[in-house]
């Protein structure tokens, strides 16, 4: 009798574990994109930027991107484009914009497929390709010398592969980690990560091949992606390269705390 209920309750413990396995590969791009159909930006007259104009990006797989672009103030000055993370929000990144307007730099935000404004669902590999489209949309007004790929939190990853691909200015890593699966994995060790996960996002496997400076900042408190992941990226990176550990900053504080400052200066020098 008592081994029968020790099975029995084996096997209920057993699908438990199933279920909750299934439950989670089934909504997986949910928990990695985030999505927020919600947003302002949904309509098509929404400015995600003050001052900036909307843009219409075409992929080369069909799909339509929207982006927010603001000129920078000299025509040869620095252009951002800008990777967002995980939900997006960028109607949220008033302080953001702000500092950039003020320094006189350019940006072009771009909401990946499926995000709002945006055509499409979401994966690792649209996103790359989202990112390609963007970048190439800038180049035809802005010399690669001027572009700074600028990839936060989930981004990161997006940043890191285009800078694999293409000659810019620099590449600026706020907030990154070395892979999503690395991060599942560390929050979810009762989990096959490794063989459930879709969209992986392999930073670590291909930023030793960056073509650019690179810039790598992270909040030491980051609650949500460990500031270690920032150290192992930055053993990988090629040089020139610097490393910022901002201390007190969470994952989601750089720009309050004063990123920017940073950023102008490793721009004006990179070797330094």
């Amino acid at each position: 009798m008592l081994m029968r209920i020790l099975r029995l309750g084996l096997l209920a413990v057993m699908l438990a574990y199933a279920a909750f396995v299934l439950v989670m590969f089934v909504n997986q791009r949910s928990y990695v994109f985030g999505l927020d159909p919600s947003s302002e930006l949904n309509n098509p007259g929404a400015l995600a930027i003050p001052g900036s104009t909307r843009v219409a990006i075409p992929t080369a797989d069909g799909e339509t991107l929207a982006g927010w672009y603001l000129p920078p103030r000299d025509k040869d000055g620095p252009v951002f484009l800008f990777l967002h993370g995980k939900s997006g929000g960028l109607e949220r990144k008033k302080l953001r914009w702000q500092q950039i307007a003020e320094h006189g730099a350019g940006v072009l935000a771009l909401s990946y497929r499926g995000y709002p404004g945006s055509t499409g669902s979401p994966s690792e590999e649209g996103l790359y390709e989202d990112a390609r489209a963007a970048f190439n949309w800038l180049a035809k007004r802005h010399g690669p010398d001027q572009i700074v790929a600028h990839g936060l939190s989930l981004g990161t990853g997006v940043a890191a592969k285009l800078a694999t691909e293409v000659d810019a200015q620099a590449l600026i890593l706020e907030a990154p980690y070395t892979a999503i699966v690395d991060v599942a994995g560390e929050r979810h060790p009762y989990l096959p990560v490794g063989l459930l996960l879709w969209d992986q996002f392999p930073t670590r496997d291909f930023i030793g091949d960056v073509k650019m400076p690179v810039l790598i900042a992270h909040g030491n408190e980051d609650t949500v992606v460990p500031f270690e992941h920032s150290k192992r990226l930055f053993e990988l990176a090629p040089e020139p390269k610097k490393l910022l550990k901002m201390p007190g900053s969470d994952h989601n504080s750089l720009v309050r705390d004063g990123l920017y400052p940073h950023i102008w200066r490793f721009l004006a020098n990179p070797q330094g």
